[in-house]
């Protein structure tokens, strides 16, 4: 199962426009999560998103839907900010607690953007 491809937070990267730009060798773009961390491209340790460490480097969880503490302050943060996006993150998150991920990936991998229906 490619939960590398789910972000702590619930954002599905594998849809994104700026992961898919790594098909093409010369453009940077934006590794999501998790990505690079195993093949030592990237340091977890310095790490800056509150979110990416307290899931994944110091729970060592998949996403913070795993996490016995949700919801937590850090992700109640998030979700406030403003912008549709941080309530779908929320929405994918409880997907996921509710259904796992082998049925979040099934549907979000029918996706055309970042969000779909769940």
């Amino acid at each position: 199962m490619m939960t590398l491809e789910i972000g702590c937070c619930g954002a599905y990267c594998k849809t994104c426009i700026e992961q898919q730009k790594q098909k093409y060798p010369n453009e940077r773009a934006c590794l999501g999560c998790k990505l690079g961390y195993d093949s030592g491209k990237r340091d977890l340790n310095k790490a800056k998103c509150e979110i990416k460490v307290c899931c994944f480097r110091e729970r060592k969880l998949e996403t913070c839907a795993d996490c016995p503490d949700y919801p937590c302050q850090i992700l109640k943060n998030f979700w406030g900010k403003k912008g549709w996006k941080y309530q779908q993150y929320k929405r994918q998150l409880e997907f996921i607690r509710q259904n796992r991920y082998a049925e979040f990936l099934k549907r979000a991998d029918e996706w055309k953007g970042p969000h779909g229906k769940l």
